[in-house]
Parts: C-alpha cells; sequence; structure tokens
C-alpha cells in the first residue's frame, strides 16, 4: 500500500461527487474500485462514466472489502457520521465532504475513533487547495500584510437550497476555511442573524460575525437568494490590504499598498493624527493546478508518511462548533454566543 495506487471508494454521486470521481480516477495515486449511490439514475450515470468501477446501492460493500485502503464520502450531511465511524472501524482512510458532521460531539467522535485505529481522516474544504487561498496564507505568513485588522466576505447564488442545514452551513463553512487556513486565528464567540425565505425552511440569507481574544474581526455575509453569484472577501493588515475574488477569471487576489497611518512627532496635531495612504495595486501569479487535484496528491502523500494533512478532521470539528454556536446565535437573534470547544 506504500507504493500505491490506492484501491478507493466513493460514496455518493450526486452533487459533488462526479468532481471526486473524476480526481480519483485521473490521479497515478488511486484506483477507483467502488462508487456507491442509492438512486438507481445516478449509479447508471457512473456506470457509464467508471466501467472499471463496481457500482453498488449498498456502501458496506466497499465499505467491508479488506482491498479498501481510502473512503471518499460524498453524501448528506445527515449521513456523514454513520458513514465516517463504518470506514474507520474496517481500517479505512477517510477524506468526507464538509462539513464534517451535524455537531461538533459526533465529529470530535471520528477524530478519536480515526487515532485510535491509526487511520487519517480528512475533511474536504477545497478552497484551501486553490492557488488563491494558498497565496493569501503566505502573504499573512511573510508578513507582507502586516499585522491583521480585518476579514470581511460575501459568497451568494440563486439556489442551492438545502434540505437539511442552513446558508451557514451550506455557504459560510467555505469561508471559515479559508479564515482559518490563511489566518491561524480561531474565534472566541460569533454572533449571527439571518432569515428562512420560502422554499427554504432553514435561514436562507444570514450574517456571521467572529470575534477573537485580540483586535481582528470577520464578517462573513451569505445567501441562497441572489441573483448573481458572489465570491468575495477583502482581508485588511497594517501595511496592505488584499481583495479576494473567486469569480474573476485571472486577477483573483489583487494586493493594495493602501492603509491608515498615525503619524509620530511632537508636532502631530490632532487634526493631523490619522492619514490615509493610496499607493500601487499588484496581481501576483497563482498556481492553476485544479484544486482537487492538489488535495489528492497531498492526501496520497500524507497517507505515505510524507506530509502532515492540511485539513485534519479536528480542523473540521472547529469548524463545526463555530456552526453551533453560530445556530444558537441565529435562534437568539444575534446575541453573542462563546464557541465551546471538544477539541482541548
Amino acid at each position: 500500500m506504500a507504493d500505491g495506487p490506492f484501491n478507493a471508494s466513493l460514496i455518493g454521486f450526486g452533487y459533488w461527487g462526479p468532481n471526486l470521481a473524476r480526481n480519483i480516477s485521473s490521479s497515478p495515486h488511486y484506483r477507483l474500485a467502488y462508487i456507491s449511490d442509492t438512486s438507481s439514475e445516478r449509479l447508471d450515470a457512473a456506470r457509464r462514466s467508471y466501467q472499471s468501477a463496481e457500482c453498488v446501492s449498498d456502501p458496506s460493500v466497499a465499505l467491508s472489502d479488506p482491498d479498501i485502503d481510502i473512503v471518499f464520502i460524498s453524501t448528506p450531511v445527515g449521513s456523514h457520521r454513520e458513514l465516517a465511524l463504518a470506514a474507520i472501524r474496517n481500517g479505512k482512510h477517510v477524506l468526507v465532504e464538509k462539513p464534517l458532521a451535524l455537531d461538533a460531539y459526533s465529529a470530535a467522535e471520528l477524530v478519536t475513533l480515526a487515532d485510535a485505529n491509526g487511520v487519517l481522516l480528512a475533511v474536504d474544504h477545497t478552497f484551501v487547495f486553490t492557488g488563491a487561498v494558498r497565496k493569501l496564507r503566505e502573504l499573512v505568513s511573510t508578513g507582507e500584510i502586516g499585522d491583521l485588522r480585518y476579514f470581511d466576505s460575501m459568497r451568494s447564488n440563486l439556489g442551492l437550497v438545502q434540505p437539511d442545514i442552513n446558508v451557514l452551513w451550506d455557504l459560510a463553512i467555505h469561508d471559515l476555511s479559508i479564515l482559518q487556513f490563511v489566518t491561524e486565528k480561531r474565534p472566541v464567540s460569533v454572533s449571527a442573524s439571518g432569515i428562512a425565505h420560502s422554499p427554504s425552511i432553514h435561514e436562507s440569507t444570514a450574517y456571521l460575525t467572529l470575534f477573537y481574544e485580540d483586535d481582528f474581526i470577520a464578517h462573513v455575509g451569505t445567501s441562497w437568494m441572489s441573483p448573481v453569484k458572489v465570491r468575495r472577501a477583502l482581508i485588511g493588515g497594517t501595511r496592505r490590504m488584499v481583495v479576494y475574488d473567486d469569480i474573476e477569471p485571472s486577477e483573483k487576489i489583487r494586493v493594495y499598498d493602501s492603509g491608515v497611518d498615525k503619524p509620530s512627532g511632537a508636532e502631530a496635531s490632532y487634526q493631523t493624527l490619522v492619514q490615509y495612504r493610496t499607493g500601487d495595486m499588484f496581481a501576483p501569479p497563482l498556481e492553476t493546478k485544479e484544486a482537487l487535484a492538489l488535495l489528492m496528491d497531498h492526501l496520497a502523500s500524507c497517507i505515505r508518511g510524507q506530509e502532515t494533512l492540511l485539513i485534519p478532521g479536528r480542523t473540521g470539528v472547529e469548524i463545526v462548533e463555530i456552526l453551533e454556536a453560530a445556530n444558537v446565535s441565529l435562534s437568539n437573534r444575534g446575541s453573542p454566543v462563546s464557541i465551546s470547544s471538544f477539541s482541548e
């Protein structure tokens, strides 16, 4: 198994599953052995596209196969826990579509069991593997931006309305994974407000504010009810400010030499205590390889012990903890809620 390719099973061939199947099958690190889905129509589609894979309606067939090394789970959130538990108990490495589970207790349970069984548990927060987000992390870690002040993002589109989770769990979760990866900061409390618009039975437009121990603040706006698709974030620092626009075809990252300065010296009067600085903009070159392909490479290296997971199960637990606190705040019309931790 150390040399690969690893025998892989994909559970779920709905919205995201075909993207996983394409990248698994095209990677030299894996052999797509099984595809499982409860829909006969989706299984027929899988059979047409992946004739070498065994397509089954019952995932337990693949979960119990001793030759399977890794299981990819891309099913509705409510099924993540049971499927991941079964895979881990059968000694399989697991990658779970976000979010890891519907509650932090279940997510933490998966992490504990994976550690006890000596298998990897990864969460598919794909944006972390994009060239743009990796560049953001580099700009922050090298001090190019300076001390971080704020993160402000908007993520919206028309649909897909989810039946089992609200818009924060569906869309804001992307920004939370980006925020955590780029800043390496963990919030201490959150405030969330939102409303459910018909036909959604869960909040379809919602806003999330995250508070930290220092003066950094983050805000995420989300909606399933937008006439246009928006994937945009601003990051402000003491040295520079960055605009990240995932919809932009070429210049997804733009770095602005802009800021607010405070002059020093005895001659500085009240009127001149604040000076605004507007300088040049530059768009750095970015990695263009598909994020999922990079994730596949990274996961194979982690299985071989050559790398450490960028988004391990524990990170997935922390993000679910934030979302759970957001749910409580939503039900209390935005009252701040401290974030409980199962990770410590």
